[in-house]
């Protein structure tokens, strides 16, 4: 049963891959076209305007922004976190041959980026924004990578999926890490409450998922007060919703399955439409030669490729693991390079790195220039590489 689940929920990961990657790039282009029209006031309006329930007790009032970024992104968390328990109980990384190159590939792919950033932004005002190039965007990534149909091995498929889902884990560990603010140990330890009930109906063998969602939606809330950003209770949801259980049902599978089409066809197009609100401005495309700039660009066209491609070639030579079946080492590069599409994922980032405002335009705008260099050279090398 794992092995159907997983097989199916992989096809199912990929189908709407070229339409989610249609849609960001109609989202993205659509944000800003609005963005510098006359509409771009009353859109930012929207954007600030609050709803929600706020009482003595009860703290829900919040503006649009917030609900997208904070609340449909914790749905996305949940989709990333269903992904990433499945593959490591039934999927791409459930033995350690399958998962020490995609392993060794994210972890290059994380610290060279990071690594470029700081060392060109040492000593500024934008140093801790250095997680901003860290991440991979899985849905424009898979969406570019399917576009090339049968030209490339279906096992290099299998590789850039494995590679991204470890990617955003590391992400994850890092927005909570690094990129939280004060924390409230009340809220906290009420967020731990709701998830050791999350734990237990898990352990007694609960398939309903309302036993999950419904203490999900309590967590992120207290998560939300806490200082943690509440994303996180996407995550830890997705860790205790059981793959199978001892009736033959699929839980995990069955809500992975019904999330995936509202995440890639509306939440992430929602988050890109609310967050590619760039106004252009005198001096805005200078400012990607700022520190900045040249450290998101180069350290996601660059450090993504440059690490995901070391660190591969340390790990096969050092035989621990072996190349995916009918790729060669331009595969790896036009994968790696591919792993430099941050778009979704470093804008997020970006968000939660600066409290002035005024570098989050320039930082929206490297990570597009970076995001869409690497998917235009990362998709010309895969086309003109031919399978072994």
């Amino acid at each position: 049963m794992p092995r159907r689940i997983n097989i199916k929920m992989f096809r199912d990961f990929f189908r709407p891959g070229s339409s989610a990657g249609l849609l960001l790039i109609c989202s993205m282009v659509a944000s800003l076209l609005i963005a510098n029209s006359s509409w771009g006031s009353a859109f930012n309006t929207l954007l600030q305007y609050k709803t929600g329930l706020h009482t003595d007790h009860i703290h829900l009032r919040y503006t649009t922004l917030t609900w997208i970024n904070d609340g449909l992104m914790a749905v996305f968390f949940l989709l990333v976190g269903l992904e990433i328990k499945r593959s490591l109980v039934a999927g791409e990384l459930s033995s350690v041959k399958k998962a020490v190159l995609p392993v060794f590939a994210a972890l290059g792919g994380v610290l060279m980026p990071a690594l470029i950033y700081s060392a060109i932004n040492y000593g500024t005002p934008t140093a801790h924004g250095w997680g901003i190039p860290m991440a991979t965007d899985i849905a424009f990534a898979l969406a570019a990578i399917n576009l090339l149909g049968n030209r490339v091995p279906a096992s290099l498929k299998i590789f850039l999926a494995a590679l991204a889902i470890i990617d955003d884990l590391m992400a994850i560990l890092v927005i909570a890490l690094f990129y939280s603010s004060e924390l409230h140990m009340d809220y906290l330890l009420f967020a731990g409450g709701f998830f050791v009930v999350q734990l237990i109906f898990n352990r007694i063998g609960i398939r309903s998922l309302a036993f999950y969602l419904i203490p999900g939606v309590l967590m992120w809330y207290f998560i939300h007060h806490s200082g943690i950003h509440a994303t996180i209770a996407g995550v830890l949801t997705a860790m205790v919703i059981p793959l199978t259980t001892k009736h033959g049902a699929a839980p995990l599978g069955r809500l992975e399955h019904i999330l995936i089409k509202p995440v890639n066809l509306l939440i992430i197009p929602l988050f890109a439409l609310a967050n590619t609100n760039i106004r252009f401005e005198p001096g805005m495309v200078t400012g990607i030669f700022t520190p900045l700039g040249n450290g998101i660009i180069l350290g996601l066209f660059i450090g993504k490729p440059l690490g995901i491609t070391l660190f591969s070639w340390l790990s096969v030579k050092s035989g621990l693991c072996t190349l995916p079946e009918r790729a060669g080492w331009m595969h790896i590069l036009g994968v790696g390079i591919l792993g430099g599409i941050g778009f979704t994922m470093s804008i997020f980032i970006a968000l939660l790195s600066f409290s002035d405002p005024a570098w989050l335009p320039i930082a929206k705008f490297a990570v597009l220039t970076g995001s869409l260099l690497s998917v235009t050279c990362g998709y010309i090398i895969l086309k003109n590489t031919r399978k072994l």
